[in-house]
């Protein structure tokens, strides 16, 4: 069906039509709104200088609460992407697409390296998204010794850290001490290679200050269920923690 041109030229042709805007489903709606309307801009389907679709509209499509909505708006606009303006012909523009060939922000320097890295990437997010979670669990089985409660918690707690020149370091340290956890060598390494295999990735994307809060939260459940004894609900909370990080990958690069 052709697109029709409303107020202000924006497209205004059938949102489910367009793939992007398809219901989110699943555990992490911020994360996965924040991976749609990425992958929108990123494929031209707002282009710089154009607005958003209405909120009511744009949260109704993609089914997810307004609040949720505002919260990916404002990740992306914290992030450069998006700029909220006021008045009649306000409402919320691109001013930047994701993956604009002449970006010399971080993005491009992350799509460089996801393009580089070719399917090695997704069989990487499908490895991790087995083996973290079954470590989680695995953990949460183990006697630990009070030390190694202790280091969990500690690791836990430098996870939290917002300076960008820690903060990828102790994200991978509670995982690998998570896995460590686990009591399993072979778990240990694989996991410690799979988060080698994306470290340079996950730290050239964006920083994103509401996917920095879920994510705390998300270390935080896995921990406590840990700690707790309670394999199932590490299991899962390590999956959705992974999914997230899937999700924010896959919609920021393609």
């Amino acid at each position: 069906m052709p697109s029709q041109v409303g107020r202000g030229g924006v497209a205004t042709e059938p949102l489910s039509g367009v793939p992007m805007w398809r219901p989110v489903r699943g555990g992490n709606a911020f994360e996965i709104t924040v991976a749609r309307l990425a992958q929108a801009i990123r494929l031209g389907l707002v282009p710089v200088g154009e607005r958003l679709p209405p909120e009511r509209e744009l949260a109704e499509r993609l089914q997810v609460s307004r609040v949720t909505l505002r919260e990916a708006i404002a990740a992306l606009r914290e992030a450069g992407f998006l700029e909220s303006r006021r008045g009649r012909s306000g409402g919320t523009f691109v001013v930047r697409a994701t993956g604009d060939p002449g970006d010399a922000g971080q993005v491009q320097d992350a799509a460089t390296l996801a393009r580089e890295m070719g399917d090695a990437l997704h069989d990487a997010l499908d490895f991790r998204r087995v083996l973290e979670p079954g470590a989680a669990a695995l953990a949460a089985t183990r006697a630990l010794s009070a030390p190694d409660r202790a280091h969990l918690v500690a690791c836990l707690a430098a996870a939290r850290t917002r300076d960008p020149l820690t903060r990828r370091v102790n994200d991978s340290r509670l995982h690998l001490a998570i896995a460590a956890a686990s009591g399993s060598t072979s778990v240990a390494a694989s996991i410690a290679d799979v988060q080698l295999r994306l470290d340079r990735l996950l730290a050239a994307i964006p920083v994103l200050r509401r996917n920095l809060d879920h994510s705390d939260a998300q270390h935080e459940r896995v921990v406590e269920a840990i700690l707790a004894g309670d394999p199932e609900v590490a299991r899962g909370e390590m999956e959705e923690h992974c999914d997230a990080t899937a999700a924010l990958l896959r919609g920021l690069l393609g």
